[in-house]
């Protein structure tokens, strides 16, 4: 019964540093500049969930935020603008804007699926509760 609320309780964990990446991409769809101040856009991160056998019995496991993947393939969005200070100076790209390769309602669909599936463990956690809550009454 304690390893239903362990699993549940993993997949939270996960769930929280996925809505954390999630928002960070939001927070930074717009920078241009990376920590040093150059012209790079900002890299969105993804995380990589994987199975933690280590949690659960009887078949069931966790899950863990293997790591937290920066994806440096995606194609930045161009924008013209010759005014900004981030605009390309020479070249075939002169004048464009080099954004973050981030789509907002991917993004979103992926906020809600992941608040969706945190409140899933929730009410797991809640079933379980009940259970070991009935388990004791029937025992007493």
């Amino acid at each position: 019964m304690l390893s239903a609320l362990d699993i549940s309780t993993s997949g939270l964990a996960a769930q929280r540093i996925r809505m954390n990446t999630i928002s960070s991409n939001l927070a930074n769809i717009s920078t241009t500049q990376n920590e040093a101040g150059e012209a790079k856009p900002y890299q969105p991160k993804y995380p990589v969930f994987e199975t933690d056998d280590s949690i659960g019995a009887n078949g069931g496991a966790g899950v863990r935020v293997a790591e937290v993947k920066t994806d440096e393939t995606s194609e930045p969005r161009w924008k013209y603008q010759p005014g900004h200070p981030d605009a390309i100076k020479e070249g075939p790209r002169q004048g464009w804007v080099a954004y973050p390769g981030i789509n907002m309602m991917i993004e979103f669909t992926d906020a809600l699926e992941a608040a969706r599936a945190y409140e899933a463990n929730l009410g797991t956690m809640e079933i379980s509760k009940d259970m070991i809550g009935q388990t004791l009454r029937i025992l007493a």
